[in-house]
């Protein structure tokens, strides 16, 4: 291994430590107080019970439900038809949610859905260039994604025809952009060529286990024969151990990860390691909320989710796409970063499948496979007192704690 330079190691993170690393780049990116950017966090985590009542309550009415970041922070509830605005102060452990109620939906998110499903073949054909759908929780809408330069006729001409085919609102985005799938402890480098010898590189997500083994994830669409690269020059030929990648996954899993703890790189020089403390699910994640990523090409960031009810390109999921994907917006993500773990402070929200790039490269936004969807026994492994910072991930000696504040 002569004429490697050994990283330093890594620091771990506490959680709390991690989330405060999370707030500052909210703070710099909407122009809040670092305080006022730890609260909001803490107000996103603590909101999530009471947003999950409140689908419930207004299930057969529900046109969308987001965070409104303006004029403060609170929780916006969209409703199908009539409905005087209402503003509540819900309570949720220490804190007290700001949620607003409003009406005006023409349809609901299940009928907007169902739309999609329905008429996808229709919409394509419509949509010239079509590069993918979804449905907008902000506004109630049906919105369908379209390659600029594909566009025949004015947007509003086309909408109106999509307002007839499917009964609901929708709304044309038109986009200059090519959608594309964009390495073993997770948000680290892996490397492997595809069967006409191209090499490639990707991104690790999580280490997960099956209750008997150990593994990393990373996305099926990155080569099956992979090598994991560390920080410290360390190499290690992973097992390829299955992958999965139709409809609503994009995921391989290999094994031959060590003896590793369940850790993840969240900076672009791998130097600081976070525990994964936990998950939440595509439902629990809402428009709005305020999510990272470690990407190998683009780096780390920091970004708001804008829907969560979102189907790619059909020929990215090897057939048609689900509306189960999650669209976080850009402009930093880039190809390299497939694979790579979407999270917030120590919790593991998905997988990064790929993204809209712009001309130029820059990037429109991405989207991820939530962690719901992850295959057969395979779950995310998640630190304990037990083994939170006793091993060490693959390519490093070992781990220096950060203070918890």
């Amino acid at each position: 291994m002569g004429g490697i330079a050994h990283a330093a190691e890594p620091v771990l993170q506490a959680p709390r430590a991690a989330l405060g690393a999370d707030a500052a780049s909210y703070a710099r990116t909407l122009g809040v107080p670092p305080k006022e950017a730890e609260r909001r966090l803490d107000l996103q985590q603590a909101s999530i019970a009471v947003t999950e009542r409140l689908r419930t309550q207004f299930r057969d009415r529900l046109a969308g439900l987001f965070i409104d970041h303006g004029a403060g922070w609170r929780v916006v509830v969209l409703l199908k038809g009539e409905q005087p605005t209402l503003r509540l102060l819900l309570p949720a452990g220490d804190f007290k949610v700001p949620v607003e109620l409003r009406g005006g939906a023409t349809a609901s998110r299940a009928e907007v859905l169902a739309a999609i499903d329905r008429h996808r073949g229709q919409i394509a054909a419509v949509v010239p260039g079509s590069r993918g759908m979804g449905h907008d929780p902000r506004t109630g809408e049906l919105v369908v994604m379209q390659r600029m330069s594909s566009a025949l006729r004015p947007a509003a001409e086309v909408e109106a025809e999509l307002r007839r085919l499917t009964g609901v609102p929708t709304r044309l985005r038109q986009l200059q952009a090519s959608f594309e799938n964009a390495g073993a402890a997770g948000g680290s480098r892996v490397e492997g060529s595809d069967g006409g010898g191209r090499r490639w590189f990707c991104t690790t997500g999580f280490l997960v286990t099956d209750g008997s083994q150990l593994g990393v994830t990373t996305a099926a669409h990155c080569p099956d024969t992979l090598t994991y690269r560390g920080p410290d020059g360390e190499e290690r030929l992973l097992k390829f151990t299955g992958g999965w990648g139709t409809a609503y996954r994009d995921v391989q899993v290999h094994t031959g990860v060590g003896n590793a703890a369940p850790l993840f790189f969240a900076d672009q020089a791998r130097s600081v390691a976070r525990p994964v403390t936990g998950w939440l699910t595509r439902p629990m994640t809402r428009a709005g909320d305020w999510v990272c990523k470690r990407g190998e090409a683009s780096g780390a960031s920091c970004a708001l989710v804008e829907m969560t009810d979102f189907a790619p390109p059909g020929e990215l999921c090897g057939g048609l796409c689900s509306t189960s994907w999650v669209t976080v917006k850009g402009p930093q993500c880039n190809r390299g970063d497939s694979g790579a773990p979407v999270f917030i402070g120590t919790t593991a929200l998905g997988v990064l499948k790929g993204g809209a790039f712009l001309q130029g490269g820059a990037c429109a936004f991405y989207y991820y496979m939530s962690v719901d969807y992850l295959p057969g026994d395979w779950r995310l492994a998640v630190s304990t007192p037990a083994n939170a910072g006793v091993q060490s991930p693959p390519g490093s000696a070992g781990l220096r704690r950060s203070p918890e504040n």
